[in-house]
């Protein structure tokens, strides 16, 4: 069985930082995390939710000032 001097719960933004300065400071250091490494918000969360919402508003000015911006035809979102 391995011996691990620190375990940190969960691969947020601060585990994950609090896991590399533990092996920075020579620790043998554990992180335990099942399925977002980052955090919620950077990989399901607060960033996707900005980037498709500011897409979504790119799509809306583009086809509303079309014309401004040199753009002909029509625009879409295909998901």
């Amino acid at each position: 069985m391995t011996h691990y001097d620190v375990v940190v719960l969960g691969a947020g933004p601060g585990g994950y930082v609090a896991a590399i300065r533990a092996a920075q400071l020579g620790l043998n250091t554990a992180i335990i995390e099942p399925k977002y490494w980052g955090g919620v918000c950077l990989n399901v969360g607060c960033i996707p939710s900005k980037a498709l919402l500011r897409n979504a508003e790119l799509v809306h000015i583009f086809t509303k000032d079309a014309q401004t911006f040199g753009i002909s035809g029509e625009a879409s979102f295909d998901y």
